[in-house]
């Protein structure tokens, strides 16, 4: 078993992802390969535990707002990983979508990826999607169990979700019960919502006498009001203090990159009071090279804030071992 599928496992606390987004497929093949050198190169160092990759798909369906950026397909997750990230020595996280899909191409879907170790699931954004295709996440789950029963799946989970209906933590249980061993947010700037999970979490658990599964929430700098538009479009809950905050910061990346940081701080030590296992998971939504810089800031600064203590733990289960 896997270092990573381990960790997983035994519920442990402070893992770190970070995770990208594949080229467009209009993407140039000799510039995909320069990408993928370049994106390989500042990953193969880091002290990461895994790299997710993203499965985009259009959300228009979901809501009535004009996207703020146009959708372009990404080449998919699983081929990125296969065909130009080789070579690189750390566990892939595979982002899955839904979305479109039926029964038999998700069957097919699992049939040609058989070897990989760490898939996450990601519903359909909106209620017609399902009903064109007869194809649910519940669907998806059971023909995992059929097909590939030993790959580790997580989960998607959304604290602003659980502001609006309070029943995040039911969705959690839910997918545990399908055989979601790990769950990964959605990116977190409301701190609020994402303690108010945690504790109907933690206290959800302890009525149902079951464990609890780590939880890896994402955190994402934003360095222009653009980015922040594209933010709220994708559903992030910014709250409005925060967001005149952000709008009106002489220096909005370096604002934001703050703001992560201190963020992860308050889910750490809020967590950790409770023995729930969270970890984060740092992304770049923009593709800017200042973006992407702020975003490796931000994951310097959370691997400074997670990692000393870590390696104490590790140490002594060494020793108890």
């Amino acid at each position: 078993m896997s270092n990573l599928k381990n960790k997983m496992l035994d519920g442990r606390s402070r893992i770190i992802f970070y995770s990208l987004t594949p080229p467009k497929i209009t993407t140039a093949p000799e510039r995909v390969l320069t990408i993928a050198a370049t994106q390989a190169e500042r990953l193969r160092n880091l002290d990461i535990d895994g790299l997710i990759l993203y499965d985009i798909q259009d959300e228009s369906l979901r809501t009535d707002e004009t996207r703020t950026f146009s959708f372009i397909p990404s080449i998919p997750p699983e081929t990125y990983s296969k065909d130009f990230l080789i070579d690189l020595p750390i566990p892939r996280i595979i982002y899955k979508s839904i979305a479109n899909q039926t029964k038999e191409d998700f069957q097919r879907w699992l049939m040609q990826n058989k070897e990989l170790e760490y898939m996450v699931f990601v519903g359909a954004t909106s209620h017609q999607q399902v009903e064109a295709t007869n194809f649910s996440l519940s669907d998806a789950y059971a023909l995992k169990q059929d097909i590939v029963p030993d790959l580790l799946l997580g989960g998607v989970t959304i604290p602003e979700r659980h502001g609006k209906k309070a029943d995040e933590h039911h969705r959690i249980f839910r997918k545990m019960e399908h055989g979601c061993g790990f769950f990964v947010s959605q990116c977190v700037y409301n701190i609020n919502d994402t303690k108010n999970l945690l504790s109907d979490y933690y206290y959800g658990s302890q009525e149902r006498a079951c464990g609890v599964a780590p939880i890896i929430f994402t955190l994402a700098p934003c360095g222009s009001l653009k980015t922040l538009q594209f933010m709220k479009w994708l559903g992030i809950e910014v709250p409005k203090w925060l967001y005149n905050d952000l709008k009106h910061a002489k220096d909005i990346l370096a604002s934001s990159i703050d703001t992560c940081i201190n963020i992860a701080g308050d889910i750490l030590n809020y967590a950790e009071q409770k023995n729930i296992p969270v970890g984060f998971n740092i992304e770049s939504i923009s593709i800017k090279k200042e973006e992407i810089e702020a975003a490796h800031e931000v994951l310097k600064h959370v691997l400074q804030l997670t990692r000393p203590a870590r390696s104490i733990a590790e140490n002594k289960l060494q020793v108890s071992g």
